[in-house]
C-alpha cells in the first residue's frame, strides 16, 4: 500500500482488525529509519560487502525481529 493512504479512514479500519504481529508489521514498515536501514542491508549484501545470513542476523537483532519459518 502506498504511503498516501496511510491515514484514509478504510486503511484505519484495517489497522484496526490486525492482530499484533500485523501491527507490528505495519508499525515498522511505516518507519522512515527502518525503511532507510531495510535498503541499505539489501545494498550492502548486492554489493558482496557482508553475508546474507549475517546481514539478515544483524538486521533482525538491530530492529528486535524474530523470523519464524515457514509451515
Amino acid at each position: 500500500m502506498p504511503t498516501s493512504f496511510w491515514r484514509s479512514s478504510e486503511t484505519i479500519e484495517q489497522l484496526n482488525r490486525l492482530d499484533r504481529s500485523g501491527f507490528a508489521v505495519e508499525f515498522l514498515r511505516r518507519n522512515a529509519r527502518y525503511r532507510s536501514d531495510y535498503i541499505r542491508t539489501l545494498r550492502q549484501v548486492a554489493r558482496g560487502g557482508i553475508d546474507p545470513a549475517s546481514a539478515r542476523s544483524d538486521f533482525a537483532r538491530r530492529w528486535g525481529l524474530r523470523f519464524r519459518p515457514r509451515p
